[in-house]
Parts: structure tokens; C-alpha cells; sequence
């Protein structure tokens, strides 16, 4: 039997349809994802109100306080209203671009039967691998930017941001404000979906072009991803406390 080479997909492929919603194996992943955050935060709750508490708590608890403090410097007082979202962010970010590196994701192939052909599809990928989860966490987040703006400085101010009649130049500047809020989504999306999804690659190829005996070369490179994987969410997070500190903030 001839060997099979790697294989790579840009886009998630379907593993099931539900009615005639398609249901991709990134959206498979994704949902376990949501399932280990809510048990995450369920045992941080649950040992944070126990006396007896373990090194796991600690763990989670100086990511917290890191993540605190560092977006505390970006927000000041106003940081208490947004953290929940900010670190729900971060977190699920995190998740998600680790998922990619759990043995048996992108590796575990089904059949499925598309138009009378069968197709070896993975069952799992990685969610933020897949362009359609970041551009959805993209989309959330400078949506909710701009809902925040309308709810600290009024509809009056903020959109006065945008269009100021009053002065020409002004106007034009803020016509073009609105065209960068709409491109943050494409730089946001893009930008994690990139480095995530060529890490991916990297580390399915470099196993197919390495003898075996070599193939611990590739151990240095699943902590490479870890790392790129913690960066990114926090890139995410942070530039997403800016915008919403400037959305919220008056102008001077």
C-alpha cells in the first residue's frame, strides 16, 4: 500500500449535517472546547471557595492575576466592568489554539461520503485554524467596541467621533476611522487564523520529511506552538482592551 502524505485542509470540512446545518470537524472541536472551559471554570469556582485548595487553582489563578493586572494598566477602574469578557476571551482563545496540539486532532480520519466519493476528512481541528471561528471572534469583538461606546459616552459623542460636521477635515477622518473598524476584523481574524494554521502545518509536515530516528526533532516545535499559542491570545485580548478603552474614552 502506498504511503499517505499529510493531510491539510485551509477550510474546515463538514463531518455532519444537522437538518441542513453543516457541522465542520473545527465546530466539533470548538463545542469540546466550550465543554473543558465551563469544567475549568467550574473547579477554579469550586476551589476558590474551598480552603483545601490545589497547585491546578494556583496555576489558573496567577494566569488570572497576570491577565488582571497587565489589562489593568490599559483600562485603570474601568477594568472590573470588562475583564469577564476580556478573560472569557482569552481564555477560549487559548483553548481553541491549543486544541490543535492534542494528539489525535488533524490525525484521527473518518470516511464521509460526499456526492457517491468517500473522503478521509480529520474529525477534529483545531478551532482557531479554521478562519470562520476567527472571524466570528473578530466580528464579536469590534461589535461590542462599538456597543460600548454608545453605552459610556452616549450616541451623541460617539458618534461624533465619526462624523463631525462642523469641521471637513474632521469628517473625513472619522469616514476613514469607520473604514478601520471594519478592516480590524480582517487584521484580527487573519492574523491569529495565520499563525495558528501554519504552526499546524508545520508541525503535521515536518514528521513526513524527517527520518524516524529524527523525529524528536519536532518536540521543539510543539513548545514553540504552546508559546505561539499563549502570545496570540494575549495579542488578541490586548488590542481588544485598547479599542475599547479608546471607543470609551472622550476625546481631547
Amino acid at each position: 500500500m502506498a504511503a499517505t502524505g499529510p493531510h491539510i485542509s485551509i477550510k474546515g470540512e463538514e463531518v455532519f449535517q444537522i437538518g441542513n446545518v453543516s457541522v465542520t470537524n473545527s465546530v466539533v472541536t470548538t463545542l469540546l472546547v466550550l465543554i473543558m472551559f465551563y469544567l475549568l471554570a467550574t473547579y477554579y469556582y469550586n476551589q476558590y471557595k474551598s480552603k483545601d485548595r490545589s497547585l491546578g487553582f494556583y496555576a489558573i489563578h496567577s494566569l488570572l492575576t497576570y491577565l488582571y493586572d497587565l489589562l489593568h494598566g490599559i483600562l485603570h477602574s474601568k477594568i472590573t466592568y470588562f475583564f469577564a469578557l476580556l478573560g472569557s476571551f482569552f481564555f477560549f482563545i487559548l483553548l481553541n489554539n491549543w486544541s490543535g496540539l492534542i494528539p489525535g486532532v488533524g490525525s484521527i480520519l473518518i470516511d464521509v461520503y460526499h456526492h457517491g466519493e468517500v473522503h478521509h476528512i480529520p474529525l477534529f481541528r483545531g478551532g482557531t485554524a479554521d478562519l470562520n471561528t476567527t472571524l466570528a471572534l473578530a466580528g464579536v469583538s469590534v461589535f461590542a467596541t462599538q456597543i460600548f461606546g454608545f453605552q459610556f459616552l452616549g450616541p451623541k459623542v460617539h458618534l461624533g467621533k465619526y462624523f463631525n460636521f462642523k469641521d471637513p477635515v474632521m469628517l473625513f477622518v472619522g469616514i476613514l476611522e469607520l473604514i478601520l473598524e471594519a478592516a480590524r476584523i480582517l487584521s484580527f481574524s487573519f492574523r491569529l487564523f495565520g499563525n495558528i494554521f501554519a504552526g499546524e502545518v508545520l508541525l503535521t509536515i515536518v514528521p513526513f520529511l524527517l527520518p524516524v530516528f529524527l523525529s524528536f526533532v519536532s518536540s521543539p516545535m510543539y513548545l514553540m506552538e504552546i508559546f505561539v499559542g499563549l502570545v496570540q491570545a494575549a495579542v488578541f485580548v490586548i488590542l481588544t482592551t485598547i479599542f475599547i478603552n479608546m471607543a470609551t474614552s472622550h476625546d481631547h
